[in-house]
């Protein structure tokens, strides 16, 4: 996990606030309002039901002091701001603690539709609502304690398993398909391309399938693996996950589903 990045986290206050400027809020809102139509009907009941829990509008960035009162009282968890990218210990260790990382900036206009880097509108809009869930606040505890036990060689697969269900997962319902994903639910072209595209797979959840998955942070997903109820998280971080990574390590992985990343060459003059 890279901890290079072009933006800077804001500072709370003494008295827990993050000041944010109207340009900012309205850069929010923008996000807030866009995503919010198109998840009507796609995203989770689960996610709705936690945005509803959060008190979450498209007004103006949440401060992360709101959002912790309700965490703390749904299922015991609490934001911690952080720097634009963290690496994996400190990654581990705050999820190992129940303390959800957000970067404190917001995207620039000039990265309005994507952004590689996860910043607070992903963190809280994309992430937060769902931890209000317990099923899914007890995986992602897991999942961090785990991590923060793996070798370095290990934490490479548990980073597939997080980023095919915590990141990218969808989930079945009587309505269909619908997503529980952070890195959907935070973004437009993502939404579309995991529910309604005619190119990605879509396969039943695996624990050991996820774990051999190679996946690109820059594309378009072009596999998602389906939970079949939203328990299976919790079900899932009472499995030997660890034993599974052993499994996984000598199985090996399967043949990625994109071309691989092309790196341009510097000219030889």
């Amino acid at each position: 996990m890279s901890t290079q990045s072009k933006y800077i986290s804001k500072q709370a206050d003494n008295n827990g606030i993050i000041h944010w400027s109207k340009e900012e809020n309205q850069r929010w809102q923008s996000l807030y309002d866009r995503q919010m139509k198109l998840l009507q009907g796609r995203a989770c009941k689960q996610y709705m039901h936690g945005v509803d829990l959060l008190g979450m509008t498209a007004n103006e960035i949440p401060q992360l002091k709101d959002i912790d009162k309700v965490l703390l009282a749904t299922t015991g968890w609490r934001t911690a701001p952080v720097p634009s990218l963290i690496n994996f210990t400190e990654f581990f260790t705050l999820l190992a603690n129940k303390q959800f990382p957000v970067a404190t900036f917001i995207r620039s206009e000039e990265e309005f539709d994507y952004l590689q880097e996860p910043d607070v509108f992903h963190e809280i809009f994309g992430h937060c609502p769902l931890l209000t869930n317990p099923a899914f606040a007890h995986f992602t505890h897991t999942y961090g304690q785990l991590g923060l036990a793996a070798s370095k060689e290990d934490r490479v697969f548990l980073a597939r398993l997080y980023w095919f269900t915590v990141e990218f997962g969808l989930l079945s319902t009587p309505e269909g398909l619908q997503i529980y994903g952070g890195g959907i639910l935070s973004s437009p072209g993502e939404t579309i391309h995991a529910l309604e595209s005619d190119s990605p797979i879509r396969q039943p959840l695996t624990p050991l399938d996820a774990m051999r998955t190679p996946y690109r942070i820059d594309i378009m997903q072009p596999i998602y693996y389906v939970l079949e109820q939203g328990n299976d998280l919790d079900e899932m971080a009472n499995m030997d996950l660890m034993a599974l990574v052993e499994e996984a390590k000598k199985l090996g992985l399967f043949t990625p589903k994109f071309a691989p990343k092309v790196s341009v060459q510097p000219a030889i003059s």
